[in-house]
């Protein structure tokens, strides 16, 4: 029987993760991207982080005239979060993983688009405004739905996007991957709205792809963990976590890992490749 006094023990980075992305109709997008940085910042007080933002739209609130119509909201909030808070694109270090970390983009004001707009849409939505993200291919973006229409920004600069702009961010993507003349499609299915836990996907695989380059396995393995728990049914991130496992010398891991992704995954020849490596990781066991 364990301890009676277990229930004080706070759950793990992990665990408290985990229960905050069970559910998508309660998923609070905010406190899990911040609980991201517990990996890297295990001393992290992620209610510290909210209460700052709570503060930042305290303030936005004061500035804002009440009668304020929704344009007038988006106006206010775009002059308080790029011009006078200066958030921005951390242009000079874009890949540094601490772009990825909300604790460190609240206090240096720089990071990636995906962490800004989820502060941005944070503090739109706290302004009553009709705010979503956008997995836009490449970059992430936000959107407002408006009286009199749609208006898309980069969070990166906080410049507002025509539909000709965005047309023109599309064309390298939609060439390398065949989307042109009979095979394009309008830019209005790019501009769909991503649910919460897609947007926390995209910002997990961008810190994989940061530690893979890095060749940082444990820190890649500490990704993994999340992706898993967010997506249980994305077998490539089993075989991602077991190959990194195998390059940490753990080949019991990586067997495990890479067997689930072989008995599940639909691509035959990655499927030859990976029984492949887990025979060799095999041979390494015996």
């Amino acid at each position: 029987m364990p301890p009676a006094f277990d229930f004080l023990t706070p759950p793990t980075p992990l665990a408290y993760f985990a229960s905050l992305v069970g559910d998508d109709d309660q998923l609070p997008l905010l406190e899990a991207a911040v609980a991201i940085a517990q990996d890297e910042y295990p001393d992290l007080d992620v209610q510290n982080v909210l209460g700052e933002v709570d503060q930042l739209l305290a303030r936005l609130r004061r500035r804002t005239p009440a009668d304020a119509d929704a344009l007038q909201r988006l106006r206010a909030l775009n002059q308080f979060f790029f011009r006078a808070l200066g958030f921005g694109g951390n242009v000079n270090n874009y890949y540094d993983p601490d772009n990825s970390h909300l604790n460190v983009v609240m206090r240096t004001r720089r990071g990636i688009p995906i962490t800004l707009a989820v502060l941005w849409l944070e503090l739109a939505q706290g302004m009553g405004l009709k705010a979503m993200g956008i997995n836009f291919p490449g970059h992430f973006m936000v959107k407002v739905n408006l009286p009199n229409g749609q208006v898309v920004i980069d969070p990166f600069t906080g410049q507002s996007l025509s539909r000709e702009e965005l047309s023109e961010r599309l064309e390298p993507y939609k060439r390398r991957n065949g989307l042109v003349d009979d095979f394009d499609v309008p830019v209005g299915l790019y501009l769909q709205a991503a649910p919460g836990r897609d947007i926390l996907a995209r910002m997990l695989r961008n810190l994989k792809e940061i530690h893979r380059t890095a060749e940082d396995w444990l820190r890649l393995i500490a990704v993994q963990d999340r992706l898993l728990v967010l997506l249980p049914d994305a077998w490539v991130e089993y075989r991602d976590r077991g190959l990194a496992w195998a390059e940490m010398g753990d080949a019991r891991l990586a067997v495990d890992d890479l067997a689930i992704y072989i008995d599940h995954t639909d691509d035959a020849l990655d499927r030859e490749a990976m029984a492949q490596r887990v025979q060799e990781l095999k041979r390494a066991l015996s």
